[in-house]
């Protein structure tokens, strides 16, 4: 018997004392009733005040037993927390089967009762044995799970980046925790922490107290006991699978390590951007070996990792890894982003080759188009020169968009002469012609020949002679207001993709905190420079598997453009990027092609 396993049984033994004292809390009023009531028919207990006693006392015991009859039936009844996961049929991996039978037999412990994917990068045993996952049938591959063996999760990133030698060390300590788990008193202690957490969930959802409170009571009185019993399979677990791969164990934990790193990479800086965009990747396991294999050119720490590559990968254990991995990509959908769990005219697959051109283009676009409408919004010209005066020649006695104009208008800003403007900017908007073009549903005023948004506009409103940054504030708070309003009016307007959303409307890992205003301003100029040069410079959207959407000049990335931007942003000097725009032939007046 390995070392883990009697300190782990002692440990659940200890909470199972925990139950059996509160069974026995809970029995003291029926049994004491039960002695008033047998000394009273035996005269024992005669004359007052026993009958008044005996009838309290009868009456808490009632109430007693029928309030921990509910509780008990809520913790034997109620749902524990089931990871999301992707079920595996047998039938679509039997050679993953195999390999985990094999590593079973080998460290002569029950094999698992099925396996799953998750797309993270961990490995755990999940037990679904609970009674209700047995009724419902909702966990994954709920009608082989009758037996103990829990089920076997898998992340997805290692099945495409481990080699099947790698998968096989990995998984040894994983499988090998089914011999722990099968033990009697260690299956009932687990089953009964799991009903009490289940059960504190139903008080929570239900605005029950008097259930939750006991439970939480209960939970913690066995809470270190229950820790140190995990603690205890865990090494128990560990010291059976010594025998199993040990060598190559160490090496494949260090690719485990990579492997979260160019998945974190390739979810926040690739995917999400497309998931903000309702569209989803579809091949995000199949992603993450080109991030990995990128990361390896441009670390020197994972150098020679690539050479690896030339090994069999673990998908080769799926029979259809291509459908595998569809599936797991939307499931990553729903648990960092929170998207709907199936595919629809809204939130739709996009491959890596169609990236560029229907994520990246158009997330640009679509942030330009914003940003240009929040111009729009603080009553600023279309085809605003560059210059002092610029942020402020909308800006008359009576306003922004001078006296008698709702402020807002674009058109009246335009429009307003002498009195809404001073200086050069002024009497070019006076005495320029203005004519409304169509972009979209809105209809947008161009002023001294320029026709529509243009770079030049929003060069000439964030230039600040005086470094104060006054106006790039209140485009970042306007910009801010307008992306939150945004989303609160797609989720309204869609109905189905709410319905299909359901609780996963919140993602349950959420990838990034909220960007800050100044952030969403420089990403919003970012994306107007990439539309110009687009246009006008003959760059093109491309993808970078560890940054994410990046401008391809002449076929090469261009990464100088952050820090020119910033300079514009936040100190209102938009001399270094005009410098960058001359350089690649850009011309801010030309005007934008916007969604």
């Amino acid at each position: 018997m390995e070392a883990g396993v009697p300190s782990a049984r002692s440990r659940a033994l200890a909470v199972l004392r925990v139950r059996s004292r509160a069974l026995a809390v809970g029995l003291l009023p029926a049994a004491l009733a039960v002695v008033l009531v047998a000394a009273r028919m035996t005269g024992r207990l005669a004359g007052e005040p026993w009958p008044a006693v005996t009838f309290v006392v009868c009456l808490v015991a009632a109430v007693v037993l029928l309030v921990g009859g509910i509780f008990t039936a809520v913790v034997l009844r109620a749902s524990p927390a089931v990871t999301p996961t992707v079920p595996l049929s047998e039938a679509a991996a039997p050679d993953l089967y195999r390999l985990v039978r094999d590593l079973a037999d080998r460290m002569d412990v029950p094999p698992p009762s099925a396996i799953a994917l998750t797309p993270d990068c961990d490995s755990w045993l999940e037990d679904r044995t609970h009674a209700a996952h047995r009724r419902s049938g909702i966990s994954a591959g709920a009608e082989s799970e009758q037996g103990a063996a829990p089920v076997l999760v898998i992340g997805s990133p290692f099945l495409w980046w481990m080699r099947v030698a790698e998968l096989r060390a990995v998984l040894a300590p994983v499988v090998a925790g089914t011999g722990p788990s099968a033990h009697p008193d260690i299956a009932d202690a687990r089953g009964f922490v799991r009903g009490l957490d289940a059960a504190v969930d139903v008080g929570n959802r239900r605005g029950l107290g008097w259930i939750g409170a006991p439970a939480r009571l209960l939970l913690r009185l066995c809470r270190t006991d229950a820790t140190e019993m995990e603690r205890g399979v865990a090494a128990a677990a560990s010291e059976r699978a010594q025998g199993v791969d040990y060598g190559l164990r160490i090496v494949a934990q260090e690719q485990v390590g990579l492997a979260y790193a160019g998945w974190d990479r390739l979810l926040t800086r690739v995917a999400l951007p497309a998931w903000r965009m309702g569209r989803w990747p579809a091949h995000l396991d199949a992603g993450v070996v080109s991030a990995l294999t990128e990361l390896s050119r441009r670390d020197r720490l994972a150098e020679g990792f690539t050479s690896r590559l030339g090994e069999r990968p673990a998908c080769d254990l799926l029979e259809q890894p291509g459908v595998v991995d569809e599936a797991t990509s939307l499931l990553a959908a729903r648990l960092f982003h929170g998207g709907p769990a199936e595919a629809g005219p809204d939130w739709s697959p996009v491959d890596w080759a169609a990236y560029p051109e229907e994520v990246v283009d158009r997330k640009w676009r679509a942030e330009a188009a914003r940003l240009h409408a929040a111009l729009d919004a603080l009553a600023v010209p279309v085809g605003l020169p560059a210059g002092p005066t610029g942020p402020k020649a909308s800006t008359g006695p009576a306003g922004p968009a001078g006296p008698g104009v709702l402020p807002g208008s674009s058109s009246a800003a335009a429009s307003s002469g002498p009195s809404g403007a001073s200086g050069p900017a002024g009497a070019a908007a006076a005495a320029g012609p203005a004519t409304i073009e169509a972009t979209g549903s809105a209809s947008r005023p161009t002023v001294d020949g320029f026709a529509g948004p243009t770079l030049e506009r929003v060069l000439g409103y964030l230039t600040d002679p005086a470094g104060e940054g006054a106006a790039g504030e209140a485009l970042a708070g306007r910009l801010s207001g307008d992306l939150a309003r945004e989303e609160r009016a797609a989720g309204a307007a869609q109905p189905s993709a709410g319905k299909a959303r359901g609780a996963d409307a919140v993602p349950l890992f959420p990838l990034q905190p909220p960007r800050s205003g100044r952030d969403l301003l420089a990403d919003h100029v970012t994306a107007m420079v990439c539309c110009a040069a687009v246009d006008s410079a003959g760059a093109a959207p491309g993808m970078d598997w560890l940054d994410g959407p990046v401008l391809l000049v002449g076929g090469a990335r261009r990464s100088d453009l952050a820090p020119r931007v910033l300079c514009l942003v936040e100190d209102g000097n938009p001399g270094p990027l005009r410098d960058w725009l001359a350089d690649l032939g850009v011309r801010p007046e030309k005007p934008v092609r916007l969604v």
